[in-house]
């Protein structure tokens, strides 16, 4: 169980370079690799009931405590990226899949990443979990409507369906997780610390199997498709940062906010993207996926060397 234990907490720390790895996998073998397509929703269902194993109530109680931080980071969730999304769509030329597909991974909620990121940036921890966990049980209204009002212009959008399919994919999984929490305490704290290995795991067959199924079309947009959702990514970040920060909120907080907001559920995306849309309008989800884990980890590190105002302040009268 240690050794399985380590594997875990490696594989976890290196995620972006799995991430990575599998997609080129999925592009150079698609045969082999578009053959998981059928299994991107229970994956998805996987990554969500492990979600549910370490979800606490504290993470709840920190929206009672603190309800205006909570509420700047949601709203900017979901009024940030859907905008940037659909703003990009309008400006660089694109077919109607692929814009669908980013429109629809910039409605959904936060990932999990955004918590792994947000604790290496030295940041406000508690506020991003509790960010997280709101979104995610927002996204089955939300993101089919913002999808539905957004995305319809490009192709047909089932929001009523699309609700019933996050209800299924992620709130059930995440509920079963809780309760599995209840009742099998013991079993659950065993199986925590392997969490992070069935989350990668998962993960990277999702990229691979879009990726797979797609690769003629990312062979010739793929660029395109990458440079939007650098686009997309980056802009999330500076955007939420700089709101954070124009509502008065300490350094560790707008840390984040800045990456609860540029991080997405692309998972969800994907899975969405390909029960609604096509495979090629799962590409972008899977280009993110590849991508805010890179661009996560250089911006934690980057945070992680900014000091906060407040704090060099109380240094330096402490020296004098």
């Amino acid at each position: 169980m240690k050794a399985l234990t380590n594997l875990s907490q490696f594989v976890g720390k290196t995620f972006a370079i799995w991430v990575l790895l599998f997609a080129v996998l999925g592009f150079f073998f698609p045969a082999t690799f578009k053959q998981l397509v059928p299994w991107i929703v229970p994956l998805l269902g996987l990554i969500m009931f492990g979600m549910g194993l370490t979800v606490k109530l504290a993470d709840f109680q920190e929206v009672a405590k603190r309800p205006y931080e909570v509420a700047i980071g949601v709203i900017s969730q979901f009024v940030v990226m859907p905008g940037l999304a659909f703003a990009l769509t309008r400006v660089i030329p694109m077919s109607p899949e692929v814009a669908a597909g980013v429109i629809l991974v910039g409605c959904c909620p936060g990932g999990t990443s955004s918590n792994v990121m947000t604790y290496l940036s030295k940041g406000d921890l508690a506020l991003s979990v509790a960010c997280t966990s709101v979104t995610t049980l927002l996204a089955p209204l939300v993101t089919p409507w913002l999808v539905w009002m957004l995305a319809s212009q490009y192709l047909p959008v089932d929001a009523s369906a699309m609700v019933i399919s996050i209800l299924k994919i992620v709130l059930l999984p995440l509920a079963l997780g809780i309760i599995a929490q209840k009742l099998l305490p013991k079993v659950v704290a065993r199986t925590v610390p392997v969490l992070p290995l069935v989350s990668v795991v998962g993960i990277v067959l999702i990229v691979a199997a879009v990726v797979g199924a797609s690769q003629a079309k990312i062979a010739t947009t793929g660029l395109m498709i990458f440079a939007v959702v650098i686009l997309h990514n980056g802009l999330g970040y500076l955007i939420g940062f700089g709101a954070a920060r124009a509502f008065g909120l300490s350094l560790a907080k707008r840390k984040a906010i800045a990456i609860e907001v540029g991080m997405q559920n692309s998972g969800l995306g994907a899975a969405l993207a390909t029960t609604y849309f096509s495979p090629l309008a799962a590409v972008p989800s899977a280009i993110f996926s590849v991508w805010h884990n890179i661009s996560g980890a250089i911006l934690a590190n980057v945070f992680a060397r900014m000091r906060d105002d407040e704090s060099t302040m109380r240094e330096t009268v402490s020296a004098k």
